[in-house]
């Protein structure tokens, strides 16, 4: 392997943030829209351009006419504007700029949607630095307008493979994204001082999520969120311990026998070490590890079994989220000793996984690989073959419909990764595999009118628009909630 250099913004697990310790995968960005923009870069003129072409793509494609790809499009634009140096920051062009955005989201339909749409532009308020009044003042309360949309949000909902078994997942999923917003604009006290506790009634939702697939991985978000808002006590000082029913719930996954669904088959293993690393991880923001990491059993040594029990593509998923957990816990060493030799066998997969054999396990995982050797400091890891096989990949997904259907799903995590590691030009210069075409141009063509059977474009508008926020430069790496916050 010959080794190139790369221009990552993070070089080992001692130089995170707290932001990227809470969501250091992929997932909750690309899916949930929370923990956009990490890894802040200098303001790059030439991946602006790429950005704004990028939307007008879709909008030629006709994308433009569903609302949540309409908001995207206008929010990056006012991001760009605000973090180009050469352009004038003035009150009156942020409002003036501001009111197109506000109709947008309030425009979107579905009530998930345009509270994830709420949360996004919160977020990027806080992570750019602008005066929240634009958003609380006396003509509009914007953050509560968002957190009342919460309400509205059924269950049993999410339309794909796993309709049924989500119950209040994505009412739970929700409080997670909001209260987080509202952290971050330094309102997280609203959420317990008025006449309702909605961090109270966050946490009774979880009893009403019946896999414990899912009561696990959104829980897991939910406890992380409440502990960076230092309302932990919610959780494990009422009479009850939140924590210790989730991880009752997962001991008896096998006697309720309600397992997750997957686009591709999956060992046993795998629904039971995914929430289990996600608790590992919202364990470790408690300050309660000791307690909690024996609670019942030995969990390290469980996810240390189901980590050998999955099979290696499975592991390219989990091996980012097992060391990031353990991390946190302060427990890498002694569980994993030898880091570089598990770092690179989760990396050297690659050799055996074809990225575009489906959207799902191999689609998703050279992200996960390509992540776990930044977050590591092992970039020697990776080279430009491994890179050139991701990239030229997609084409392969029009096999299946499904396939081709979700194929914005790993081209969402790919230039979301390739954006890291400053090779995110790789999508947008022409390639022997798409006939001449960009990869990108050639994605956005093959989209259905609209992109109506897409159901899962909306994760290519949060790649855009976490790319987007990442260029409002290092100084303002951390927002004073994320900073404010110590892993105990």
């Amino acid at each position: 392997m010959t080794s190139v250099s790369f221009p990552v913004p993070v070089d080992g697990l001692c130089h995170l943030s707290n932001e990227t310790r809470m969501i250091a995968t992929p997932w909750s960005r690309m899916v949930r829209g929370i923990g956009l923009g990490q890894y802040p870069i200098a303001y790059d003129p030439e991946a602006a351009a790429r950005i704004r072409r990028t939307f007008a793509l879709l909008s030629a494609k006709g994308a433009d006419g569903n609302s949540y790809t309409r908001f995207s499009r206008l929010l990056a634009d006012f991001v760009l504007g605000v973090v180009d140096p050469a352009r004038p920051l003035r009150r009156s062009d942020l409002e003036q700029d501001l009111a197109p955005i506000l109709d947008t989201v309030r425009a979107e339909e579905n009530p998930y949607f345009r509270l994830m749409a709420g949360c996004i532009l919160m977020d990027s308020f806080a992570k750019l630095g602008l005066d929240r009044a634009l958003l609380v003042n006396a003509e509009t309360d914007f953050p509560a307008e968002i957190l009342a949309v919460a309400d509205s949000i059924e269950p049993d909902r999410i339309k794909d493979e796993n309709a049924g078994r989500h119950g209040h997942y994505e009412k739970l999923s929700a409080y997670s994204a909001v209260f987080l917003a509202m952290g971050q604009l330094g309102l997280q006290e609203r959420l317990v001082l008025g006449r309702r506790n909605y961090i109270r009634e966050s946490l009774d939702l979880l009893e009403k999520i019946p896999a414990p697939f899912f009561r696990g991985r959104g829980g897991a978000v939910l406890l992380s969120v409440i502990s960076m808002l230092g309302h932990e006590r919610f959780v494990f000082g009422e009479g009850r311990d939140h924590i210790e029913e989730v991880l009752d719930h997962l001991d008896r996954a096998d006697e309720l026998n309600n397992p997750p669904v997957f686009p591709q088959p999956m060992s046993e293993s795998f629904p039971k070490v995914y929430p289990l690393l996600t608790m590992l991880n919202a364990i470790a923001m408690t300050g309660r590890s000791e307690r909690y990491v024996t609670y019942g059993r030995d969990r390290l040594a469980e996810a240390k079994e189901l980590m050998e029990r999955i099979t290696p593509v499975e592991r390219t998923h989990m091996g980012l989220y097992y060391i990031m957990a353990l991390h946190n816990l302060g427990r890498l060493d002694d569980q994993v000793p030898d880091l570089s030799g598990l770092v690179e066998d989760v990396v050297g997969e690659w050799e055996h996984i074809d990225p575009g054999a489906n959207y799902f396990l191999n689609g998703i995982a050279y992200a996960y690989i390509i992540q776990t050797a930044m977050l590591t400091g092992r970039m020697d890891l990776i080279d430009d073959k491994l890179l050139e096989r991701l990239v030229d990949g997609f084409p392969d997904l029009d096999r299946t419909d499904d396939d081709r259907k979700n194929r914005p799903y790993p081209f969402a995590y790919t230039l979301n990764v390739l954006g890291e590691i400053g090779r995110s030009h790789l999508l947008f210069e022409p390639r022997e595999a798409y006939g001449g075409a960009t990869p990108m141009a050639w994605v956005v063509d093959r989209l259905s009118e609209g992109g109506r059977e897409e159901h899962r474009l909306y994760m290519l508008n949060h790649a855009l628009l976490g790319y987007a926020l990442r260029m409002r430069g290092p100084e303002r790496a951390e927002t004073p909630l994320s900073r404010g916050f110590q892993f105990r």
